[in-house]
């Protein structure tokens, strides 16, 4: 296999399916098995909490919570009690599902095609790196932000904040199409500045497989072995550093959006 044809393999999704209603079924079931590891821990820890010296990962929960409250308390205007819980899932499920990025990229791939018996079977195992993901995510914020904006300052409320927002009544044609312009980059910048750092980060792991892969056979494989290994693992710990930062930024930018939707002055 060539260098562009293991790249291209790497990045097709394992689809079913035709034109638009083609699935990508490996985004779908790793997310949802991911989701469900997460449901699955907590309800596990839930039935074991521990009071007065509690155990480890107890503590390492309860410091994610903290930090997560915390980012509410200082980015969120008022009180509803759904924001914690969503910007707390928000947080997990796109920080593991960033975290199958740092899973050696031949690894899963090869498993899958001794299982399925087919050398060719492609399996895309990091699901923020199909843009499907993360615009489902950030269209899923995004009704969330509609919705608050119409439940707190009504139908009339939200129709004067396209009209008269920013520069007032005397510039009404403008104010809508600026309006209309910020409403529509908040899902996209969630959306694609999500994903175009997880598949930018994806791309690198694989040029350094080929490193010692498809670029380099006998001999010069072991030459350039050590350098890949090194070079895996320094991307490897800038990388944890990475996906842990926009698992972050989308979880704040949702807090920040939905503060906006609560505000009935914005």
């Amino acid at each position: 296999m060539g260098t562009v044809e293991y790249i291209q393999h790497h990045l097709t999704n394992n689809t079913i399916g035709e034109g638009f209603w083609t699935f990508n079924m490996d985004t779908i079931v790793v997310s949802f098995l991911l989701g469900a590891l997460i449901v699955f821990m907590a309800a596990r820890l839930g039935k074991k909490l521990e009071t007065g010296t509690p155990g480890g990962f107890q503590n390492f929960v309860e410091s994610i919570l903290d930090f997560v409250a915390t980012n509410v308390r200082d980015a969120f205007p008022g009180h509803n009690p759904l924001i914690a819980p969503i910007a707390l899932t928000i947080f997990l499920w796109v920080w593991i599902m960033n975290f199958m990025d740092l899973i050696p990229v031949d690894l899963l791939p090869y498993l899958y095609q001794l299982i399925t018996g087919d050398s060719h079977a492609y399996l895309k195992v990091v699901p923020t790196t199909d843009l499907n993901t993360t615009l489902a995510m950030s269209f899923t914020v995004f009704a969330l932000i509609l919705f608050y904006n119409i439940k707190i300052k009504g139908v009339v409320g939200f129709i004067k904040m396209f009209l008269f927002h920013p520069f007032g009544k005397f510039f009404v044609p403008v104010n809508v199409v600026m309006t209309l312009i910020e409403e529509i980059a908040k899902p996209l910048s969630l959306a694609l500045r999500l994903f175009g750092n997880m598949f930018a980060g994806e791309l690198v792991f694989l040029l350094i497989a080929l490193i010692g892969g498809t670029l380099a056979v006998g001999a010069a494989a072991l030459f350039w072995a050590p350098l890949q290994v090194l070079l895996d693992l320094g991307w490897l710990i800038f990388h944890l550093l990475v996906i842990t930062l926009q698992a972050f930024i989308f979880m704040v930018l949702t807090i920040v959006y939905l503060g906006m939707a609560h505000d009935e002055g914005h």
